[in-house]
């Protein structure tokens, strides 16, 4: 399991941060979460993801915020980043996609859906050329 893609979970809700551990887990990848941005931050100094699944609404620095200063830095802008949001008005996707985000998926989670959607986009993030670019983008399931 430790050439099995990573992804940075970035939720300040505990139960949601574990139920989506548990389910990407589940499909075989490694999972590291992060409660607010700061933390995302300094994980991802110390090693680059293949995906972030980021909740738009974090206490501080929001995820469309973090998400922004993520796709700013050469280091990190190939790292595809995902949104999570309970947010489902017209325009909210757009709004998210301007921020730089990749894709959305909607919360509450769909447990029978999540892991598998996810594992695929990791995977397919990390066979583009063995990094994150030219991901695909997740859309609402």
């Amino acid at each position: 399991m430790d050439d099995a893609p990573l992804v940075l979970v970035v939720e300040d809700n505990a139960a949601n941060a574990d139920l989506a551990a548990l389910l990407l887990e589940a499909q075989g990848l490694r999972v590291q979460v992060a409660f607010d941005a700061d933390q995302a931050l300094a994980a991802l100094a110390l090693a680059l993801p293949d995906l972030i699944l980021a909740d738009i609404q974090l206490p501080g620095m929001d995820g469309l915020a973090l998400t922004q200063r993520l796709k700013g830095d050469a280091r990190t802008r190939h790292v595809p980043v995902i949104a999570l949001t309970a947010y489902a008005m017209s325009g909210d996707e757009a709004r998210m996609r301007a921020a730089g985000c990749d894709g959305y998926l909607s919360k509450p989670l769909d447990v029978r859906t999540f892991g598998a959607h996810v594992a695929r986009i990791a995977n397919a993030s990390r066979g583009e050329g063995g990094g994150a670019a030219g991901a695909p983008a997740a859309d609402s399931p």
